[in-house]
């Protein structure tokens, strides 16, 4: 069966037994911690105590107000080049 999995005739179904480095057996590695802590936060969510409340419960009162330090009607200043005025001229461009 080793052979339809292209090892040729190793013993075992994909390739020989001790053939694991450093990457593949770290990789095993992180994973079973990715497990571990992914049971381990499915347990705590599932099984902490609840208050009863919403995110706001203890909130009390109203926010501050904040002071601007400009004032804000000051209008913005036009841009350079642009037309003053409502509208456009209509012969901006020469011929």
């Amino acid at each position: 069966m080793g052979a339809a999995f292209g090892s040729g005739s190793a013993g075992s179904v994909f390739g020989s037994a001790g053939s694991a480095n450093f990457l593949s057996r770290s990789t095993g590695v992180a994973a079973a911690v990715f497990f571990a802590t992914s049971i381990a936060l499915t347990y705590y969510g599932s099984h902490r105590a609840t208050s009863g409340g919403g995110v706001m419960q203890g909130v009390t009162g109203e926010p501050a107000k904040s002071q601007s330090s400009a004032p804000a009607s000051t209008p913005a200043p036009a841009a350079p080049g642009a037309p003053s005025g409502s509208s456009a001229p209509k012969s901006d461009v020469p011929k």
